[in-house]
């Protein structure tokens, strides 16, 4: 082989500053903000949840199915009581796949007409209860047509609706999507059919994505919880599992019908206070005070018009904002009544502990109603209830529920106001075992209720209350009320046990006494059975009468045992 020589040539571009500055220019070309205004365009409420359906309460199939639920269940009960009929509400879940599910809910309510029909169930933000003031379940308008948009994104089908609103009349039956661009109904089908069955109601169906398990925070739980604290209404249930339960109701009697009324001084914010400024048809400002507000009359109106330093006769056309502020801070500094709560439903002390007696069996109960409160102007109500021993466990933390207008309230409990309350309590001062800022361990169950005409929830979801001050203030004298009552039982029991240790401990001692009795005095051995008797009534009589605090599972004659168990998971996986 020839010795040949390789040559490697090596090239070297030699790049000046100027090279380098072009290419970083082409690489980083600035776009103008015309070019960036092209890209903007407006979002539909519709679209926003599309992409943040966890914001509603759908961000896994277990939740996503409750919630649904939930949402129907609850916009049945505002229809019913406020047409005042006695609810009906069937409630059935069909499992299509392992993960795909048709819920159905039906009504024996007013019904809704044709036009109205779109609007409630394919669009959302729409509603009757947003600016109304007073207690009900729905609030924002979002809840079953978030319900919609969800069995849309997950299976493609549209949700069926059938309405009928009276005796005689036509039942309308229409197939709908959401146009979610428009945030409007996009209506796949619309008939006319016969629906005997029903004088008047509503009826949807939604296929959906979903999960069905038992146990806590499960479809079972809520439908359970619903029906106790709301005794009025009978539910019909049928699970995936084709198992059907009904729910009796236990009163003919509807709760009172909260009145609605209008917003008070105290609870608005200085910008609401210009834009009702604006909107009113009041010519003086004596007059807009006392027709736009609750609880003022010509006294008061008098008086925050003073404290504002303005005349009465200001016609609302002409304020400024300066003059907005001085109105709003003369109403901070006028003392104004509490607004009334008629507005508002409470479930009632007694009906609470009732409630909680059919699902807990336990040897002390106690119930507490605290007077009304207002925050930011909205007045509200707290009712709290516990139950304490019995079959419950004593080394685990307290199972605590909550509910707020009479729904129940299964997630978001870490973030609650009412978990954060009941952590602030002090628990050990009445009986119960607790490390810092925790929730208590001991064998009892907290019930708290809250219902005011503006619910203040920590988001869309509506499961969690925010840490509004006067609301944490009434929850913890509410928690501590019952508290009080559980420590006297608890201490009368200690008692009661340690008297009963006493007296075991000295009847030990009566034989040998009374055989030194016997032997001293020189008794016959027959005396010496009527000498331990006698020693025997002398412990009574000097102790005094004592009855022993027992756990007696036949003594709660309310508690039902099907009621107890329904829903729940076995055992294991329970705990």
């Amino acid at each position: 082989m020839d010795c040949e020589q390789t040559h490697f040539v090596r090239l070297q571009v030699t790049r000046t500053p100027h090279d380098r500055h072009d290419k970083a220019v082409r690489f980083m070309v600035q776009k103008s903000a015309e070019e960036l205004a092209k890209k903007h365009r407006e979002i539909s409420i519709a679209e926003f949840f599309e992409k943040n359906r966890h914001l509603l309460g759908f961000d896994n199939p277990r939740r996503a199915l409750l919630t649904a639920i939930k949402e129907g269940v609850d916009n049945a009960l505002d229809a019913c009581e406020e047409a005042r009929i006695l609810p009906e509400i069937n409630v059935e879940i069909i499992q299509l796949s392992d993960t795909k599910f048709r819920v159905i809910m039906e009504d024996n309510g007013p019904g809704i007409i044709r036009k109205q029909i779109p609007n409630i169930f394919a669009r959302l933000l729409y509603g009757s209860k947003f600016h109304k003031l007073a207690a009900t379940r729905g609030q924002q308008g979002i809840g079953i047509s978030a319900a919609v948009l969800y069995g849309q994104l997950t299976t493609g089908k549209p949700a069926t609706i059938v309405s009928k609103t009276g005796k005689g009349k036509e039942a309308h039956k229409v197939k709908l999507k959401i146009d979610t661009q428009k945030n409007k109904a996009q209506i796949i089908s619309d008939e006319i059919v016969e629906w005997d069955e029903k004088d008047h109601g509503t009826r949807i169906e939604i296929d959906m994505e979903g999960g069905y398990q038992k146990g806590r925070k499960s479809v079972d739980e809520y439908i359970k919880e619903t029906a106790v604290v709301n005794p009025h209404i009978t539910i019909i249930y049928t699970n995936p599992e084709a198992n059907q339960t009904i729910f009796p109701r236990a009163t003919e009697e509807l709760p009172p019908e909260p009145k609605e009324i209008k917003p008070h001084p105290y609870g608005v914010e200085l910008g609401i206070l210009m834009k009702m400024l604006q909107q009113t048809d009041s010519r003086t400002l004596q007059s807009f005070l006392q027709t736009e507000f609750v609880r003022v009359g010509a006294g008061t109106a008098k008086d925050i018009c003073e404290a504002a330093r303005l005349l009465t006769k200001t016609k609302p056309s002409k304020f400024t904002r300066e003059m907005a502020e001085q109105l709003y801070g003369g109403i901070q500094v006028t003392k104004i009544m509490a607004p009334p709560t008629d507005c508002i439903s409470p479930i009632g002390a007694e009906n609470l502990e009732k409630g909680l007696r059919k699902e807990i069996n336990a040897e002390f109960y106690c119930s507490t109603t605290r007077p009304a409160a207002v925050y930011r102007g909205n007045p509200f109500v707290v009712e709290a209830a516990l139950a304490y021993g019995g079959e419950q466990l004593a080394d685990k933390t307290v199972r605590v529920m909550r509910f707020a207008n009479r729904v129940p309230l299964l997630y978001q409990q870490g973030s609650c106001a009412i978990t954060k309350a009941i952590q602030l309590t002090t628990w050990k001062n009445y009986g119960l075992q607790q490390s810092r800022s925790t929730l208590p361990v001991g064998p009892c169950t907290v019930v708290v209720h809250m219902t005011s005409t503006w619910v203040p929830f920590t988001s869309e979801e509506k499961s969690g209350l925010a840490h509004y001050e006067d609301i944490m203030k009434e929850i913890k004298l509410a928690l501590q009320d019952c508290g009080r009552q559980l420590a006297s039982f608890v201490k009368k029991k200690k008692r009661v046990k340690d008297e009963f240790k006493k007296r075991d401990y000295i009847k030990k001692f009566i034989p040998s006494l009374a055989g030194a009795l016997k032997t001293l005095l020189n008794f016959p051995d027959s005396e010496e059975e009527r000498i331990i008797n006698n020693l025997y009534t002398i412990l009574e009589q000097e102790r005094g009468e004592v009855k022993e605090i027992k756990f007696d599972p036949t003594k709660n004659t309310e508690y039902d045992s099907d009621l107890a168990s329904f829903g729940k998971e076995e055992k294991q996986e329970d705990e």
